[in-house]
């Protein structure tokens, strides 16, 4: 998090006073919830400039989360992807391994700001959504460590996908709630979140998991998160003098994408890619709002949405729960429209096989989130020279995905 101030014409300048990403973000929130969301937006202004806000957050980080998380080079993925690479072709790889934080992923990051905010506001309860579970995992931890009582909606096929987390979050004393409606994945565990806060404004705080939602949670988790690239930028000029060349980060809502870019983003020579998950491919089931959604409004904001012709919200599809969104942050909406940031997609068999490939070639059990972007790194590496440099956000590691992958492969647990 900074307190300093982009100029105008910066990337890093928005969003405006109202919230917006140029047509995307915004404030659509049922009038019960407008007082709270901007009481929100004055204390978060309040503590961005607050030094005890800050040397608390940055003393969590550091002694509870385990920050700053290592910058490492990839050297047999590397080697690996070299053999397939024309002369002279196939990038550095390097990763920040975000998966070593506290909680396996970087979902804490985000929740020990929000959880100072609550605190700051008087808040005395807890609520969130998750999908993978990573960030109800996160929240919980941070509810047990500040003594809140904490409420977890979950998507009943999620649950079943993700039990491991589903304990961990009970073992933290959080009470997990299944939601049944619609496709029982992580849009309508939102959607019962956002229920619950309008039924409990005076005593609850909704710790929203990603850089999506009502103003201001898409720059305040985008802010957060920004740990990320900001460790990773001082890391690389430390160890190799320069800047890379192409970071790449796994898009669901998007918010360790964000993290990882945003710190970048007024460097005109780092190029970015965004990776969404093509589920069983574009044509098909898929998770991919930008490669095949439109403009529309979902969750209190403006932003690319997959929909039907009749703008109902349509069905994402994706093997790993924490990508199974139809939506997609507003900040992220406005890059790709701008032209500052790449997006491409990657279907759940290429995740598959990348997963699969880090573990052989590194020893290190990614997530299915970044699976999605160390297959893109792989296919991007080939054409670049060799001493050029990618940068990638292994934003999770892969406990909690096991048995998916398992059932995938047809493996007998």
């Amino acid at each position: 998090m900074t307190d300093q101030v982009p100029p105008p014409n910066s990337y890093r300048s928005l969003p405006d006073e109202r919230g917006h990403f140029g047509e995307f973000g915004g404030r659509y929130v049922a009038e019960t919830l407008m007082p709270l969301i901007l009481d929100l937006e004055k204390e978060y202004r309040a503590a961005k400039v607050d030094p005890a806000f800050q040397a608390e957050f940055d003393d969590l980080l550091e002694h509870y989360v385990g920050r700053p998380s290592p910058l490492y080079y990839a050297e047999r993925l590397t080697e690996e992807v070299r053999k397939d690479a024309p002369q002279d072709k196939g990038a550095q790889i390097w990763f920040k391994r975000d998966e070593l934080n506290h909680t396996g992923a970087h979902k804490i990051n985000n929740c020990i700001g929000q959880i100072l905010l609550a605190k700051r506001m008087g808040k005395t309860r807890i609520i969130a959504e998750t999908g993978a579970g990573q960030h109800g995992v996160a929240t919980a931890t941070v509810a047990a460590r500040f003594g809140l009582p904490c409420v977890i909606y979950m998507g009943a096929r999620d649950i079943e996908r993700q039990q491991p987390n589903v304990f961990r979050m009970k073992l933290l004393g959080a009470e997990v709630v299944p939601v049944t409606s619609g496709a029982k994945t992580l849009k309508d565990a939102m959607n019962e979140g956002l229920r619950d806060w309008v039924a409990n404004v005076h005593d609850t705080f909704y710790i929203i998991g990603t850089a999506a939602g009502p103003h201001p949670y898409p720059e305040l988790v985008r802010d957060f998160q920004s740990v990320i690239g900001t460790e990773a930028r001082a890391q690389l000029l430390d160890r190799v003098g320069r800047l890379p060349d192409l970071l790449v980060a796994a898009i669901g809502g998007g918010s360790n994408a964000i993290g990882l870019f945003h710190p970048f983003l007024d460097d005109p020579d780092v190029k970015m890619l965004g990776v969404e998950a093509a589920g069983e491919g574009l044509g098909k089931r898929h998770a991919a709002s930008l490669a095949g959604g439109n403009p529309g409004v979902l969750h209190g904001n403006k932003t690319y949405l997959l929909q039907d012709e009749d703008g109902q919200i349509a069905e994402a599809h994706s093997i790993s729960a924490g990508l199974d969104y139809p939506g997609i942050g507003p900040e992220h909406a406005w890059l790709k429209e701008s032209g500052r940031v790449d997006y491409s997609s990657v279907t759940d068999t290429e995740a598959l096989d990348a997963f699969q490939l880090l573990c052989r070639t590194e020893g290190i059990i990614p997530a299915l989130e970044p699976s999605h972007a160390i297959s893109a790194v792989t296919r991007r590496a080939v054409d670049m020279d060799r001493d050029q440099i990618i940068l990638a956000n292994l934003c999770g590691r892969g406990d909690k995905d096991i048995f998916t992958v398992a059932e995938a492969l047809g493996v007998e647990m």
